[in-house]
């Protein structure tokens, strides 16, 4: 994925009246949108939450006549629309980091802090731009994923319908997990300041923590998984209780909660630090 590289000609150049937040948000909206990184996340965004639904679908209908009936059982046409999602929350979770790590790799964030010394107005725009911009977009992606995945799914009779309890509930939940993602990688990158360091430790909290508490002893495995980061959030992508599971709307809550104390670390850590 292309480094993101931030173009400050908007921050630096002289302008008539005070900084206000709408004129930082305008200034960052102008560096997210004019580099390559931000398309190129946004469609790896796109085509794994939407190849991986219609995939998945697709397999399930041409493996049904020979799958035994404990298999058959075990198929939610829900799960399998939104599995793209699993791995569509790293793309977009890179992007935040970027988001974040980039001007510091580049140096451009002197300039940055040079036009907006109060720094906290730039760290709010950045969230605030990219929340906007990723709601946008995941809103009809999964949309999409869940009904082109379903259109595969009626040839087995194996469809569920938008309007059917939870559901809408589940696949714009799968939005919003893709947004807080999305933000949880920006605070990453604002408190490590390193691309590198930054995406591991998004990649560790997303994927790594929660097979490592699956091994442990049971009774110690189901008190701690509900409350892990990743089950958390995408509780909010299931209908009626899981086992072990936070109820969906307290589990994004608690995810958001992950991601707001993130960016809170940020925020202390860029007014203390030099740029």
């Amino acid at each position: 994925m292309t480094t993101m590289t931030a173009t400050p000609t908007t921050l630096t150049q002289p302008a008539p009246g005070r900084v206000t937040q709408l004129r930082v948000s305008l200034s960052e909206w102008t560096k997210f949108r004019s580099v390559r990184s931000t398309r190129y996340a946004l469609l790896a965004t796109v085509v794994l939450v939407i190849g991986l639904g219609l995939g998945n679908a697709a397999a399930t209908v041409s493996q049904w006549s020979t799958m035994t009936a404990v298999d058959r059982a075990a198929v939610s046409p829900l799960a399998t629309s939104l599995v793209g999602v699993n791995l569509g929350v790293l793309a977009i979770g890179v992007l935040g980091v970027l988001l974040m790590t980039s001007e510091f790799a580049t140096g451009s964030i002197s300039s940055t802090f040079a036009a907006v010394p109060r720094r906290l107005p730039v760290l709010w725009a950045k969230a605030g731009v990219f929340s906007l911009v990723t709601l946008v977009l995941s809103v009809p992606t999964m949309l999409i994923a869940f009904l082109s995945s379903q259109a595969v799914l009626s040839a087995s009779n194996l469809q569920i319908s938008l309007g059917q309890t939870g559901v809408a509930q589940a696949v714009l939940g799968s939005a919003l997990y893709l947004t807080v993602a999305g933000l949880l990688g920006l605070g990453l990158g604002g408190i490590l300041r390193s691309t590198a360091a930054a995406v591991a430790t998004l990649a560790g909290i997303l994927f790594v923590v929660p097979p490592l508490v699956a091994i442990l002893p049971p009774t110690i495995s189901n008190a701690i998984t509900p409350y892990l980061p990743s089950n958390a959030g995408q509780a909010i992508m299931h209908i009626g209780p899981q086992a072990h599971s936070l109820s969906p709307w307290v589990g994004f809550a608690l995810f958001a909660g992950y991601a707001v104390a993130a960016i809170a670390g940020a925020a202390v850590l860029l007014v203390r630090r030099d740029a």
